[in-house]
């Protein structure tokens, strides 16, 4: 017998699902709860067979038409290190107006309502649930995915990605693409200097010409009615890391940058205009920009559900890697990205308790 979604958001919110340990326990979980009304549950591996993408599917296979829908969302959250915590973060706690606990709006409260809507349908066009890996790591488990499907397999044609967007429409993400500079020198004896080569030094006219870049990015702005707070490329030096003690001369410096593209951009064209700037360079991981346009029929859908605000978020999501592969996808789901991620994470009561009978109209639009 299903749980209730209040329930389903419990269990799962028990289960630590960080993205440095092996995410098959919630994996498990879920494609044991479904397993019994689900038409195919299939584990997508990763490289290292250590995590895995779900896809659950409702109904029958894709045709080619696009006809169904996906339901997406990730099953990793980030570690729940904060000391001000007022309760167990594993522990879902009912206090006052909200549901508190590690993931509950980011974003395992829409797994659990899109769960109990899908087990509840009946449905004659597939209904799939796509549930990721690492997704707080980079998007890397979607990143997998479009890697590695047999593009022969149809897919539907709409997604709905389930993050926190306190019930908003949203059609357009930046995408963050984070890339690594490493200088290198030559140790010794800080009072040998001349036998040293400081790579630290070595990150002054690199930092420059970031800054630089940086300036030339904000100057060009565009989109201003999706990104009006910042419609240009951010460009953030997020770490610096070299040296190992005051008496010896580094040999080693780490520099980490994070450059946020708006839709359309094209991250090999940005990663080459780095490296032209600075030489050699490694990408840590690059998730893709989203933007849907509001005439698509996923967009239509979700107007009469919707609260009014930004239809974008400056953030990336696994929507980035969904859309290269033909999938028009709409961030919407409750709960709300300013409180994950933090301490005292929580998901709205009344946001969380209505968003399974609109997930219900959803899949009765697009699939019955």
């Amino acid at each position: 017998m299903p749980l209730s979604d209040l329930d389903l958001l419990r269990r799962l919110v028990a289960i630590d699902s960080t993205s440095a340990i092996s995410n098959l326990p919630i994996a498990d979980e879920i494609a044991s709860y479904v397993e019994k009304k689900a038409d195919a549950i299939e584990y997508l591996r990763d490289p290292n067979e250590a995590k895995a993408n779900l896809m659950i599917r409702f109904g029958p296979e894709p045709d080619g038409s696009g006809r169904g829908l996906i339901l997406s969302g990730h099953m990793d959250a980030v570690p729940a290190l904060e000391s001000n915590w007022e309760s167990d973060p594993f522990t879902l706690t009912d206090r006052d107006d909200r549901y508190v606990g590690r993931g509950s709006a980011d974003m395992k409260g829409f797994l659990a309502v899109a769960m109990n809507a899908a087990l509840e349908s009946n449905v004659r066009a597939p209904l799939i649930l796509f549930f990721t890996y690492d997704e707080e790591a980079g998007t890397l488990g979607a990143r997998e995915f479009a890697a590695s499907w047999d593009r022969a397999r149809a897919l539907p044609r709409h997604a709905i990605i389930g993050e926190p967007t306190s019930f908003r429409p949203v059609r357009a993400h930046k995408g963050h693409l984070k890339l690594r500079i490493t200088l290198t020198g030559k140790s010794a004896h800080s009072g040998y200097p001349h036998l040293g080569d400081n790579a630290i030094e070595k990150a002054r006219p690199v930092l420059d010409a970031l800054a630089n870049l940086r300036r030339e990015l904000e100057a060009h702005r565009q989109m201003l009615d999706l990104f009006p707070d910042a419609p240009y490329v951010p460009l953030n030096i997020a770490t610096i890391r070299g040296g190992t003690a005051v008496n010896i001369v580094p040999d080693r410096c780490e520099i980490e940058v994070g450059i946020r593209l708006l839709p359309g951009m094209d991250s090999d064209a940005m990663i080459e205009r780095v490296r032209n700037v600075l030489g050699d360079l490694e990408v840590m991981s690059d998730s893709p920009p989203m933007l849907l346009d509001d005439q698509s029929e996923i967009y239509r859908a979700m107007l009469p559900h919707a609260k009014p605000g930004p239809e974008s978020v400056s953030f990336a999501s696994d929507a980035g890697w969904l859309q290269t592969m033909g999938v028009e996808c709409l961030l919407w789901g409750p709960g709300a990205i300013e409180v994950a991620h933090k301490a005292n994470e929580f998901t709205p009561k009344d946001e969380f308790h209505r968003a399974g009978d609109i997930l219900r109209d959803v899949i009765a639009r697009f699939c019955a």
